[in-house]
């Protein structure tokens, strides 16, 4: 019997990367959007109405998705948004809008879902993290703690759940080539801003490894081969040598050395 597999954001970028391999390949694929109408016609296999930071919407869907098939196999956190800026100028109330989608979100997903899983006795919650999440970068703090906060919870999380048959599984991407940078906030760079140089230029940099970032494809053959693992990893590295070689550097470097390192690719002074 083909595995049910639950992707949220599947309407574009990785998700729906994931969303298309996964149907070629046979599973019963089920994406989420905000407005799935719009998107409906663009890709292969069912789109439901989900929004992560509206808990009944998540109640919804899930509610939907067993009606039709009566069992989800395997969950995909894959919903999340870009913010950069100088933390100092970031408005507070877009660093909660980015904690609510990329971290309360996902957690909200897995709440509704568990009690299906757990009625089944098996299931496995992958949880789309980020590389980003593994070290603080310069202008792009909020997203590297609502990335680092999620991979932390999903180790405490596994830990409670394998009693129940359930697997929970951690996938870092680094730069991919989606249209993530479009949708991302940006705070403004301002013109009477101490970091103004520096922010515009590491935007400009940051934008330029999205665009010539690696295949999506990549993340959706590496998820695939996840949900066939019987005994998956907890964490896993999907992008660039040196952007997975950058995590090994940060635990064996002194933090002092890692951080001038980082400097440098930056070119922050």
């Amino acid at each position: 019997m083909p595995k049910v597999v639950l992707i949220t954001g599947g309407s574009s970028g990785i998700g729906k990367a994931m969303g298309n391999y996964l149907h070629k390949k046979g599973y019963v694929v089920y994406g989420t959007s905000r407005t799935p109408s719009k998107y409906s016609d663009s890709v292969p296999f069912s789109l439901l109405a989900l929004d992560v930071t509206k808990p009944e919407t998540i109640t919804k869907a899930i509610s939907e998705l067993m009606t039709s098939e009566g069992r989800i196999d395997v969950l995909v956190n894959n919903a999340g948004v870009g913010i950069t800026g100088p933390i100092e100028e970031t408005p507070t109330d877009e660093i909660r809008k980015a904690f609510e989608t990329n971290f309360y979100g996902p957690l909200t997903v897995i709440k509704e879902i568990l009690p299906v899983m757990r009625a089944q006795g098996s299931g496995h919650i992958i949880n789309i993290t980020s590389i980003a999440g593994y070290m603080g970068l310069p202008y792009r703090g909020i997203y590297s703690a609502t990335k680092g906060a999620l991979e932390l919870i999903t180790e405490a999380y596994r830990m409670e759940t394998q009693q129940f048959g359930i697997q929970m599984t951690n996938v870092a991407p680094g730069d991919f080539a989606t249209n993530i940078a479009a949708g991302r906030y940006h705070a403004p760079v301002l013109d009477n801003s101490p970091y103004k140089k520096a922010y515009g230029d590491t935007l400009d940099m940051m934008n330029e490894h999205v665009d010539g970032g690696s295949d999506p494809m990549q993340m959706a053959k590496k998820i695939q081969q996840i949900i066939e693992n019987p005994n998956p990893k907890i964490h896993y590295k999907v992008g660039a040598f040196l952007q997975k070689f950058s995590i090994v550097l940060k635990r064996i470097l002194p933090g002092k050395v890692y951080e001038r390192m980082l400097m440098n690719h930056y070119k922050l002074k």
